[in-house]
């Protein structure tokens, strides 16, 4: 057995998977959030995240050990994300590689998230990926693994952070996805109008400042008439939802009028989310395309895609070594950009 050790820690997610290269069985997978801890802060706190990486790596890593034997490579998340959360993750693959005189391959975060679609199964592509998650939001045409195109992106915020920011405005905690779609759930989306970001702009790009600005002003004007209800909180929850996904399907329909894509898929941790989901659904029927989901469990950060993805690298032969392995660029990608 050829066993794949991965290390994700480009946020605030501890979590080390082992994914066996020849049938993609994922062999193991721990995890550990640190979504209690920054809540009291409302948003992740590099810091504290890069502390609590080098407490929990360690301790997850004791679990793997009988496996140590059967190890052929070991993979890690080297861009993008924090860039001290990262380097635990780094130090501690060099160590485990060193150690065990295996070679070591970096993996870009984002490819994580769209090989998080074949965890345990083999690879479909091409296929036409949106990508949602706390710091990026893009649309991309991915090909191949070292052949993937943003085809569209944030000008600013990514709907990821849109929804944190939301959600700590109306003082609901951190994260905040999760907790505006329960909210909106109960809401009436009809009864506060939020701008559609981007609507009369002919740029296939994305937005959500000018979005997350309304609601502010909208948040400030119902305190001045006294404290907002519970009721309240919710259908500013729901009319912002619907903003959001009015302005991914506008903006979505764009490209899909001019790829030619038979397969569609929304990965990274707003992927979970049932609304948006449902309404990418009724945009691919309209188009004759196939919707592909990220199985729960892997939605959000996880070190079973990492592992996912280097299997792609094994197999292409395409491996880094522990001197020259090093956290990457954070950059956000513009259009016509392809993924490193």
């Amino acid at each position: 057995m050829g066993l794949i050790l991965s290390i994700e820690s480009s946020c605030d997610d501890s979590s080390i998977a082992l994914t066996d290269s020849k049938t993609l069985q994922l062999v193991a997978h721990k995890k550990v959030s640190q979504e209690l801890e920054h809540s009291r802060y409302g948003g992740v706190v590099p810091e504290l995240a890069s502390r609590m990486h080098a407490v929990a790596l360690p301790k997850l890593l004791e679990g793997f050990k009988p496996y140590f034997k059967d190890i052929e490579a070991v993979a890690v998340t080297t861009h993008p994300g924090l860039s001290v959360s990262l380097h635990e993750g780094v130090i501690m693959a060099k160590a485990v590689a060193a150690l065990l005189e295996v070679p070591i391959i970096g993996v870009n975060h984002l490819k994580g998230h769209i090989y998080s679609l074949f965890i345990e199964k083999e690879v479909q592509l091409p296929m036409l990926v949106l990508l949602l998650s706390g710091g990026h939001t893009q649309l991309l045409m991915v090909k191949e693994y070292n052949d993937i195109t943003v085809l569209a992106t944030t000008i600013d915020d990514s709907v990821g952070e849109a929804y944190d920011k939301v959600a700590k405005m109306l003082g609901l905690g951190y994260p905040g996805g999760p907790i505006i779609e329960k909210m909106a759930k109960r809401g009436d989306a009809k009864r506060f109008t939020l701008p559609i970001p981007m609507q009369n702009s002919a740029l296939v790009a994305f937005s959500l400042s000018g979005l997350k600005n309304a609601v502010r002003l909208q948040i400030e004007a119902l305190e001045k008439s006294g404290e907002m209800s519970e009721q309240d909180k919710c259908d500013i929850a729901a009319a912002f939802e619907r903003s959001v996904l009015l302005h991914l399907l506008q903006k979505s329909k764009r490209v899909f009028k001019k790829v030619n894509a038979k397969d569609f898929a929304i990965v990274g941790g707003v992927s979970a989310n049932a609304y948006i989901k449902s309404g990418f659904e009724k945009l691919c029927g309209e188009f004759g395309m196939k919707m592909h989901e990220v199985d729960l469990r892997f939605t959000s950060d996880n070190a079973a895609m990492i592992g996912r993805a280097a299997v792609e690298s094994l197999r292409g032969g395409d491996f880094d070594t522990i001197d020259t392995l090093k956290v990457g660029a954070t950059k956000q990608l513009q259009v016509g950009s392809k993924l490193q």
